[in-house]
Order: C-alpha cells, then sequence, then structure tokens
C-alpha cells in the first residue's frame, strides 16, 4: 500500500486527507460541510481564466446555484490554449475490457510520471476520470464514437490498456467549446457574469484567505476590485517564462506569478511543458 510522506512544515500544507490511499478521498467527501441549496446564492465565486478548466469550473458552480464572476484577459474563452490539446483524455471506463481499473490508471500515472508525482492527487484524478468523460458527454462534446454508437477509445503510450477518448484531432477544441457552450448558457440564465479583456493585477488576501481579485481592464485601462467568498486561479500553463517555448505568446506567467508574490507556493515549476 502507498502512503504519503508525513508533512512537517506546516507552510507546506498540501490538505489532503489522512486515511488510507484508497478510501481518504470518499472518506473526506462523506463528511464534509455542505451548504444548503437555499444558501448557495449568497455565495460569490471569482473564476480567474475561462479556458477548459476555468469555464468548466464556472460553468458547473452556477449550475450549483452560486454566484460566479469569470474573469479573462481574452476577447473571447475560446482563446483559451486548450485549443492546442490534441492526443485526447484518459478514463478508467474499461470499455474495452481489457482489464483497466482505478487502480491500473493511478498505478500508470504514477509511473508515467516518474513516481514525482503526489499520490493521494493522482489516486483521486483516477477516480473521478469516469466522471469527467461523463460531463464533458453532458456537455455536448463530440467524441469519436464506434458504429453502434458506443464512445471510442484507443491506446496511448504509458498504458497497456485502451483508455483515451478523443475526438479525432480536435480534442482540446472540443472539449474547450463544450465547456463554453455551457458557460455562455449560464452567462445567459444570469449565473456567471464574463469579464473579458480584464487582466488580473494583485490577489487580495485577508487573514491568509483569498477574498478577492483586483484587475485592470485592457480596453480602457480602469482598475478595479472584486471581493468573493472564494477565488479560484485556472490561468493555464505559462510556458513562455522560459526563452523558448512551443505555447502562444499568451501563456504567461502574469496571474500566477501575482498569486504568488501574495503567498502561494509554487510546486516544481521547473516540471513545466514549453
Amino acid at each position: 500500500m502507498l502512503h504519503d510522506r508525513p508533512n512537517t512544515d506546516s507552510r507546506l500544507n498540501s490538505k489532503v486527507p489522512a486515511g488510507a490511499l484508497a478510501d481518504k478521498w470518499d472518506n473526506f467527501k462523506a463528511n464534509a460541510k455542505l451548504v444548503n441549496p437555499n444558501n448557495k446564492r449568497k455565495f460569490k465565486i471569482i473564476v480567474v481564466g475561462t479556458g477548459l478548466a476555468g469555464a468548466s469550473a464556472a460553468a458547473t458552480l452556477a449550475e450549483l446555484g452560486y454566484q460566479v464572476d469569470a474573469f479573462t484577459f481574452h476577447d473571447s474563452p475560446r482563446r483559451a490554449h486548450s485549443i492546442a490539446a490534441q492526443g485526447g483524455i484518459n478514463a478508467a471506463k474499461n470499455y474495452r475490457g481489457d482489464g483497466d481499473s482505478v487502480h491500473r490508471l493511478f498505478t500508470d500515472t504514477i509511473k508515467g510520471g516518474d513516481f514525482r508525482s503526489r499520490e493521494a492527487n493522482v489516486y483521486r484524478l483516477a477516480q473521478v476520470s469516469v466522471n469527467i468523460i461523463d460531463q464533458m458527454v453532458a456537455q455536448g462534446v463530440p467524441f469519436a464514437r464506434e458504429y453502434g454508437g458506443l464512445l471510442d477509445n484507443r491506446s496511448f503510450g504509458g498504458a497497456q490498456v485502451s483508455r483515451t477518448f478523443y475526438a479525432r484531432g480536435q480534442t482540446g477544441q472540443q472539449l474547450l467549446l463544450g465547456a463554453y457552450q455551457q458557460l455562455a448558457r449560464q452567462i445567459g440564465l444570469g449565473g456567471v457574469r464574463l469579464f473579458n479583456r480584464t487582466e488580473l493585477v494583485d490577489v487580495v488576501v485577508i487573514d491568509g484567505r483569498a477574498a478577492g481579485i483586483v484587475v485592470r481592464d485592457l480596453l480602457t485601462g480602469e482598475v478595479t476590485s472584486h471581493a468573493a467568498h472564494a477565488v479560484v486561479l485556472a490561468t493555464g500553463g505559462y510556458g513562455n517564462v522560459y526563452f523558448l517555448s512551443t505555447n502562444a505568446m499568451n501563456c504567461n506567467v502574469t496571474a500566477a506569478w501575482r498569486a504568488h508574490r501574495r503567498g502561494a507556493f509554487f510546486a516544481n515549476p521547473c516540471y513545466t511543458q514549453i
């Protein structure tokens, strides 16, 4: 059984739940405090970034009933660099009946990461991988399908089973468009307010917790502040912090650096896909 090493530095608390690897996240969810559905509209959440992660998070939070403000420095969320992903997305659905499982996806991912990944988080990723595919299908992502209508999948590097779901060579673009459609729907319903062409200038921290952000309108130069009960930073990769990069020029480190300046920690910035 794999276990996390004890953390001796309180500043680097990863907030990983205690317990056995296979049970810790289920136990954490079972005992977590919930917000009454009638009270969710009282809480505001800021999401910075509207790529695949940010748009999905904003749309899902709004669907759950929270007030959401989404910020992007693009003119449209469809400009996010998530469109560059091509290969596919792994999930332990075992459609081919070739012995795939959550544990096998977990071990393959750990090995693929040269045993440097945090085991608890990778196991949770393997657990929710099945639900992620279901959510993307519900958002309208046109995954490749077999002639019978079932989702098709293929085998990719680092795996001995077929678990990669794909949309031809446009997986990232189709995932982003699916997330954007749901974000646009929630904007139309009034659950999300979108602020485009808006750059993060600073993170407001009160008593060690993010309580809002300061932003600048890239068209007018106006600087404004926004308060919230929680702040989600989904600002994407920052490959262009290096001299040479294959990423788009807007994949910069500005948002991550401003959070770091306010006390957030960088985890292995050397492991950056450039």
